[in-house]
């Protein structure tokens, strides 16, 4: 990471009260092997945790702006995007693991398909197995079966397999219509052209959003099976479960009104559908949420009972 020199990557991370994950996430970066030059840039969104103090001690190379309030991810990242110098621009979620090849390989990948205006590597979970990070366009019905009450009654229903495009390996490069923001390399002249991410996205479809206006001004999309990151999904969101729930599906509806509703007379039936189904996740939550702590009540009471 050299400072002085105009770099060839910016890495962009928003973070929210996610410190240990951050610290994993940097050291992964300080362990490139032949590193393009790179700048890091840490937008921090009013952490409660030891964030910046971590930064300060561990990772003083490390650009950081420390935001007052928590601003939403499209918001913070922006700030990065505009601080950025890069050739490249990496949006990188603080809950990931970048492998030593990681950033040269994306490069590489980049320099030599000069149509692709944002390009997604693989993701794996934590356990090695395959993350869906590229989807096809959202529809009503991946909406209504995915990860729903309805997806577990009718779990032969093709909506949402197709909307993850589970029947494809993931081991060659394709042209995807999105991909997860969670690792996202940006060329320069997109960025240019498409201007930041819209900040009406609070959280969540900022990435199809930026991925669809990718395609509209005739870049494409492309994802590649190398390098592979890890993503620990959801560390920031798992905090305020309801409240992501309610942003996300506030997303949802922008986005089917900004690029889908062709027929602005179901808009009415989007809103309400897309309402049931955050109330039935809410609902689904609270109700998991209570048999965890039954069982953790019931398990206590065991240990307490014997001779």
């Amino acid at each position: 990471m050299t400072p002085n020199l105009k770099p060839e990557v910016s890495i962009c991370i928003v973070s929210w009260n996610v410190a240990d994950d951050l610290r994993a996430c940097l050291a992964s970066l300080q362990r490139q092997d032949n590193s393009p030059t790179a700048e890091i840039i840490v937008v921090d969104n009013n952490s409660s945790d030891d964030t910046m103090t971590m930064l300060e001690n561990e990772f003083r190379e490390v650009i950081t702006i420390a935001n007052p309030e928590n601003r939403g991810f499209a918001a913070a990242t922006n700030q990065a995007l505009q601080r950025s110098r890069g050739r490249y621009l990496l949006m990188l979620n603080p809950d990931t693991l970048v492998p030593a090849d990681g950033l040269s390989s994306l490069v590489q990948f980049a320099d030599t398909h000069p149509k692709a205006g944002i390009i997604a590597p693989k993701l794996l979970n934590p356990d090695g197995s395959l993350q869906y990070s590229c989807r096809r366009l959202p529809t009503l019905t991946a909406a209504i079966f995915r990860n729903t009450l309805f997806g577990k009654l009718f779990p032969r229903a093709r909506s949402a397999a197709d909307y993850v495009m589970s029947e494809w390996d993931h081991d060659s490069v394709r042209e995807v219509d999105w991909a997860s923001g969670a690792c996202l390399l940006i060329r320069r002249e997109t960025y240019e052209q498409l201007g930041p991410l819209d900040e009406g996205f609070r959280w969540g479809s900022e990435d199809v959003d930026y991925c669809v206006r990718a395609h509209k001004a005739g870049w494409q999309v492309l994802y590649t099976p190398q390098p592979a990151i890890t993503h620990a999904i959801g560390r920031s969101s798992d905090q305020a479960v309801v409240r992501t729930i309610i942003t996300a599906h506030r997303s949802m509806y922008r986005l089917h009104a900004k690029h889908f509703a062709r027929n602005p007379l179901i808009k009415p039936a989007i809103w309400g559908g897309l309402w049931l189904r955050a109330g039935l996740l809410i609902a689904d939550w609270r109700v998991r949420q209570a048999i965890s702590v039954v069982r953790a009540w019931f398990k206590r009471l065991g240990r307490g009972v014997g001779p």
